[in-house]
């Protein structure tokens, strides 16, 4: 049986009152997801362990059996795997967000969806006037880059940036959890001012600004760390000889990476609502004609989340059913793709974690899940959401749980 992980980040959600009482998996029409839990089974994960942030860091590499006491160190580290930076011993890697600050406000995590060769064109621009034999600043995408800092220490308390939207950003400044890291803490507060005395006088934000864009005013760097050691998949279960990763985002490339699999970039594949998901949904139904074991990552529910834009979240959410799971589900399931392919196909289809509109960043609720093969027999639950879940057959899981159920499938 040859196995893939369909994930739609953030894509759980509370009930609203402006949508009945619903949660935004039940509104939206999704019939393949409720086709999906209706023929298969379901239950609920709990992706974030104690006493860990609800990250997507934390969510990805636990849904894939992670044990994060093991083997967490923040996103950087992940980022750095995933753009091909060789750390060092020592190394402190961290995510390097170029955010939008407005005064005494951070009025968002993104600047407006930069583009990456914006963003290209301003980390090169950093790295001219802030580099240096400690601090180097690395290209990502779009506006999620790259800092690492030789010697640095990572007990350095960062808030996400994507935890403060239209906040005040000041008293968010990173903090040293001990004296030892307080050297670090102080580099890190003095890039962020440097950054936004440099950022607004260079001419591609002039020009945003002419536009009425919003400009990359900062840096804010956060999930700092040191190369973590995770055991690739390929030893942990023999049912994975060969396995890739589809995903427009660094974090789940460096994931992939850590973890054996290769990186499949898949042109048009943006990371937001307007990623092209039938070109992943192709890329996926192709890697599984050689691999054992696919991955794919799907951001944008969890982008719209963030923007509290509940329209755009229940269209993200509608276009994975009917743009990408329906396209894997009518391959896959095909009697002339196992013929060709040599073995049958198990699809699993989860949320990381919740990203609600109304609170506009990640929480740790436990989501949905559902594991279905051909010929497996159904639990009973007819739709896919965080209420029906509750009545699957596999009740709540966490550690690894979810993926040691459906490697056995």
């Amino acid at each position: 049986m040859k196995h893939i992980i369909i994930l739609g980040d953030g894509m759980a959600d509370w009930h609203r009152d402006d949508l009945g009482g619903k949660t935004l998996l039940q509104y939206a029409d999704t019939p393949h997801m409720d086709w999906l839990a209706e023929h298969g089974r379901n239950g609920l994960l709990r992706t974030v362990q104690d006493g860990f942030h609800p990250g997507s860091e934390v969510a990805n590499s636990s849904i894939l059996g992670y044990d994060q006491r093991k083997v967490y160190e923040g996103r950087g580290p992940l980022e750095a795997a995933s753009i091909g930076v060789e750390l060092e011993e020592g190394d402190l890697a961290m995510r390097c967000n170029l955010v939008c600050v407005e005064g005494d406000i951070l009025k968002n995590h993104s600047c407006g969806r930069l583009e990456t060769e914006e963003g290209d064109t301003l980390i090169r621009y950093l790295e001219k006037e802030l580099g240096s034999e400690r601090v180097h600043f690395y290209t990502g995408v779009q506006y999620r880059h790259l800092l690492v800092i030789k010697g640095g220490d990572k007990r350095v308390s960062c808030t996400p940036p994507h935890d403060v939207p239209l906040q005040t950003w000041e008293d968010k400044l990173p903090k040293a959890e001990c004296p030892e890291a307080e050297n670090t803490a102080r580099l890190l507060c003095d890039l962020i001012r440097r950054s936004q005395e440099l950022l607004p006088l260079h001419p591609l934000n002039q020009e945003r600004s002419r536009k009425g864009m919003d400009m990359a005013t900062s840096i804010w760097p956060w999930g700092g760390g040191y190369r973590p050691r995770m055991t690739p998949l390929t030893e942990t279960y023999p049912q994975i000889r060969r396995g890739a990763v589809i995903t427009a985002v660094d974090l789940i490339r460096g994931i992939g990476t850590y973890a054996g699999l290769r990186v499949i970039n898949v042109p048009g594949a943006t990371g937001l609502w307007d990623t092209d998901y039938e070109a992943k949904a192709q890329a996926a139904i192709d890697a599984l004609r050689t691999d054992d074991f696919v991955y794919v990552h799907v951001e944008a529910s969890d982008e719209a989340g963030h923007d509290g834009d509940l329209q755009l979240k229940l269209k993200t959410i509608e276009n994975l059913d009917k743009r990408l799971i329906a396209l894997v589900l009518e391959a896959t399931q095909s009697e002339q793709f196992i013929r060709e392919c040599g073995d049958k196909v198990a699809v699993a289809l989860l949320p990381d974690h919740p990203t609600p509109v109304a609170h506009r960043t990640h929480t740790a609720e436990p989501v949905p899940f559902v594991i279905y093969a051909p010929g497996m027999e159904a639990d009973g639950v007819k739709t896919f959401d965080e209420d029906a879940a509750k009545e699957g057959v596999y009740g709540l899981l966490e550690g690894n749980g979810f993926i040691d159920a459906l490697m056995k499938v």
